[in-house]
């Protein structure tokens, strides 16, 4: 069959997007995923619920002990935390696009829009964006609480710096995820996937406790951890510290992580039979 005899969708499909169609592309995915979210509002549960229940669990439990060896009780505790669980709002994010991303594969949503002549990679900017948007209610909720149970907000600029580098390193975080979501069979798999790979960089960090009583081994892996990085950087620019190495690292890893994910998970979202 010749070019001129074919469907004008087929047309449209062989034909080069513009830079302009992509971003039109984007902007309507990223309306359609947050219509979705707007028909089916307990999507919004984990965004909401895991800021509350992990400032309250961690500052309740864990900030009298810990808050002593910083020297100052819980008070002491709740400047230090509130920073670091910043730090995991990507990652919890980031986990949660690629269990969604499965489940719209299995459903035959993604199927749909691989049909339809829009740029591949416009699926994949508009979930990370609409992610990256619940991830910014889920810190603005961290936030309200985190002053609820006496986090001084005594910077701002440093605050809202803090929120841009976690929302860069989410969003990087998610191309990760994204490429679990088309790589992996199931919803489940992504999880566990997520489960044995995001764990021990939580808690080999500093997110929760500093990390002057652990060993000298692990002691060398958070240093280079970036949830650990993410979170000194911004408990830096929140509360006072050093900021550059972890900024650097946090910075570095978003960037490393991006360039080698982004064209892997695009790829995989082409080819995926």
């Amino acid at each position: 069959m010749s070019a001129t005899t074919l469907p004008p969708t087929a047309l449209q499909a062989d034909a080069p997007i513009t830079l302009r169609a992509h971003l039109r592309h984007t902007g309507a995915l990223i309306r359609r995923n947050l219509l979705w979210i707007r028909q089916d509002p307990e999507s919004m549960f984990d965004a909401i619920l895991f800021p509350v229940i992990f400032t309250l669990l961690f500052v309740y439990v864990f900030g009298g002990s810990i808050g002593q060896s910083l020297g100052g009780g819980q008070e002491a505790y709740v400047q230090y935390v509130v920073p670091g669980l910043m730090a995991m709002m990507g990652m919890n994010m980031a986990q949660g696009v690629g269990t969604g991303f499965n489940t719209d594969f299995n459903s035959g949503v993604m199927d749909r829009f691989r049909s339809l002549p829009i740029g591949r990679g416009s699926v994949l900017f508009a979930k990370i964006a609409v992610e990256v948007m619940r991830m910014l209610i889920a810190t603005a909720v961290l936030m309200v609480v985190g002053v609820l149970v006496g986090f001084h907000i005594t910077n701002w600029p440093g605050l809202f710096a803090s929120v841009g580098l976690s929302a860069i390193f989410g969003s990087a975080l998610m191309w990760v995820f994204l490429t679990l979501g088309v790589i992996m069979k199931s919803a489940q798999s992504v999880q566990a996937m997520g489960f044995l790979v995001l764990m021990p960089l939580q808690f080999g960090s500093s997110i929760f406790a500093p990390t002057k009583s652990m060993p000298g081994w692990l002691q060398n892996f958070t240093e280079y951890n970036p949830l650990s990085s993410l979170a000194d950087a911004a408990r830096g620019l929140m509360v006072g510290g050093p900021v550059a190495h972890g900024l650097w690292v946090t910075l570095g890893w978003s960037l490393a992580l991006t360039v080698v994910m982004a064209p892997i998970a695009i790829h995989k979202f082409r080819t995926k039979s």
